[in-house]
């Protein structure tokens, strides 16, 4: 079931037992949609609520003001609190804080034993999505024994293992080295483009959010820049602004600009950069 996820006016702050606030608001009348089956990049420095607005989508975090909807089911609702984390898994930054169990395909199958899913039908979910991830050989393995990216994939395969409409991935890279980083990314689009998940990745790398379809730049609990990849790093200055890097390229790209060199603000890959330069002096 693919479901849409929708912020309606959405303020968040936290909050003392007599719901008195005792925090400035992190989030401020955000409104956004995310559509079934896209595949979001979420920009923003530190502090800017990115991650207080993913919590909100599978209702680790409930809105002080406005509304947080997972298709029609509103998350401050506590009827759809099992449904709405059916729907919306979470994956976050360090893998051993979501690993428990001793065997991989024992952690993998953790959640669906949760959800009270059947023996057989686990035995089935938990295989693929092992293979899913390609980490189906290590099934047996000691998850200590694994890599930080094979950690991080083994955390996603337990996710994957619930079946959910969408995955929020809470700088899921940000401890891997480069080769982890690209096998991450690598099983991301997979899961997007084979399976149809929606994923929202929260993310401090701009060559990550290049490879999504929509980029989102958050600022002060609000979305400064909402569009494509080109669009979205085509504002230099703004993103500069927002305390945030752009692609290299994309740099290189202004910085040739503001030497007189005509070239297209939306290149932000190498190979588009290459073809730009070779037609231009050739």
């Amino acid at each position: 079931m693919k479901i849409r996820i929708q912020a309606e006016d959405l303020s968040f702050h936290y909050t003392d037992e007599e719901d008195n606030a005792i925090s400035p608001e992190i989030l401020k009348d955000l409104s956004l949609t995310l559509e079934a089956g896209s595949f979001v990049a979420v920009l923003g420095a530190n502090g800017c609520g990115k991650s207080t607005f993913a919590k909100h989508m599978n209702g680790i975090l409930i809105p002080t003001g406005g509304k947080m909807l997972i298709g029609e089911m509103d998350t401050a609702d506590e009827r759809y609190a099992y449904d709405i984390r059916q729907h919306v898994g979470m994956v976050f930054q360090n893998p051993d804080n979501q690993i428990v169990a001793t065997i991989v395909e024992e952690d993998v199958a953790f959640g669906s034993e949760n959800l009270g899913v059947p023996p057989e039908e686990i035995r089935q979910r938990v295989d693929d999505a092992l293979k899913a991830v390609d980490m189906y050989a290590y099934r047996m393995h000691a998850p200590s024994q694994l890599s930080g990216g094979q950690k991080q994939r083994v955390a996603i395969a337990g996710i994957i293992a619930m079946r959910p409409s969408c995955i929020v991935l809470d700088e899921p890279t940000a401890m891997l080295d480069p080769k982890g980083r690209q096998e991450i990314m690598k099983t991301i689009r997979m899961l997007n483009q084979e399976y149809g998940i929606t994923i929202v990745l929260i993310t401090h790398y701009m060559e990550e959010a290049v490879q999504a379809d929509r980029v989102i730049v958050m600022g002060d609990g609000n979305v400064l820049l909402d569009d494509v990849p080109e669009e979205v790093f085509s504002h230099v200055e703004e993103m500069k602004q927002a305390g945030l890097d752009v692609p290299q390229v994309t740099e290189l790209v202004y910085e040739l600009q503001k030497s007189g060199v005509q070239l297209d603000s939306r290149i932000i890959t190498e190979e588009a950069c290459t073809k730009a330069l070779l037609e231009l002096f050739a």
